[in-house]
């Protein structure tokens, strides 16, 4: 009786682990990007109140998570700048897009409500390459009469951790200006000639808050949860923009998918009278040799599912869903890439 007893104790504990063990083999893990981090984390709620499975999402920078995929210590990187087909192969990488969003100037000055301030690509330029150092500059009041603008020094605030949303800023600025390519570059860390760093959008965020004349750059869902000041910015075609997820969704409105090698696109300064000119895709990037194949797979399943459901979440924080088509294009190469150590797909 009492052997009885102890063998259904030692079933049941078997039995416990066992369970335990799928359900932790069910959640996965990724690192990377901080600019599309709110969405993760949003989709990730709502997928394991759906699915019982559960994301463990590190919100370190772009430059971190493209480090940790290399590795193989995360089962995905995360990463606002692509890699260039050269470099995945290279790798044994794969990378498709997951989601569109804007990278904002913000700023801090007192009398100055969101929208009300104009600023240009060449300004922003010349503020962080400390050659524009007054908020009364004349380049700067030019392109905003009637807005008082105080006489005191501009605190520039930008990353100090490698970041796709600094390779995207870099990227606009460096299209714009000619000198600003020449001077700073663009990459998701360069050596900043002027200002001071914040580690993630949240740091930069947190900065910009804290101090007053200060200007920054951030992703639009990081201006909407601080209620930051924001600006309007001139785009290809001369207006004003206004950041919001139409104006994203103007900017990647003429993004052809199919025909980029490795799927590296950057969205920056697309022609279009409603574009936003800083706009871009953040990046999934994964090993197609899969070694655990059932957390790849499960990788999958996520983003499979966030692209079906995630819409509403999506366009809450002003981010824009991937088009049907595109979404077929990239479970298409799933299909191709994707595959366990034996070689067979794994979606």
């Amino acid at each position: 009786m009492q052997i009885n007893r102890v063998v259904k104790s030692l079933v049941a504990a078997i039995g416990a682990v066992a369970a335990f063990s799928v359900a932790q083999a069910a959640d996965i893990t990724g690192a990377g990007a901080t600019f599309p981090y709110p969405i993760y984390a949003k989709w990730a709620e709502a997928y394991k109140k759906a699915t019982g499975n559960g994301l463990n999402y590190q919100s370190i920078g772009s430059g971190g998570g493209i480090k940790q995929i290399k590795a193989k210590t995360v089962d995905f990187g995360a990463s606002d700048m692509p890699l260039k087909l050269e470099e995945l192969d290279a790798e044994g990488l794969t990378q498709f897009p997951a989601i569109i969003g804007g990278v904002i100037p913000v700023v801090n000055l007192d009398g100055v409500a969101p929208g009300k301030m104009k600023m240009t690509g060449e300004v922003l330029a010349g503020i962080y390459m400390g050659k524009i150092t007054k908020w009364n500059a004349a380049e700067i009041a030019a392109i905003n009469p009637g807005v008082k603008l105080p006489a005191e020094d501009i605190t520039v605030v930008h990353r100090s951790d490698g970041s796709g949303t600094t390779f995207l800023w870099t990227d606009y600025l460096s299209k714009v200006s000619a000198e600003f390519k020449t001077v700073v570059g663009s990459s998701t860390a360069v050596k900043w000639p002027v200002g001071l760093g914040g580690k993630g959008n949240e740091g930069v965020a947190a900065n910009v808050q804290r101090i007053k004349n200060s200007i920054g750059y951030v992703e639009y869902a990081y201006v909407k949860k601080n209620k930051m000041t924001y600006t309007l910015l001139k785009n290809a075609d001369g207006q004003f923009a206004e950041p919001d997820d139409e104006n994203f969704k103007a900017a990647a409105a003429g993004a052809d998918w199919s025909k980029a090698p490795g799927m590296y696109l950057v969205l920056t300064n697309q022609p279009g009278k409603l574009t936003w000119p800083i706009t871009g895709a953040s990046f999934i990037l994964m090993h197609k040799s899969q070694a655990e194949a059932e957390k790849g797979k499960e990788v999958l399943k996520f983003f499979d599912w966030a692209f079906k459901n995630g819409g509403a979440m999506a366009t809450e924080l002003e981010y824009v869903s991937l088009p049907a088509p595109v979404v077929k294009l990239i479970e298409d190469g799933w299909k191709a890439k994707i595959k366990d150590a034996s070689g067979k797909a794994i979606w």
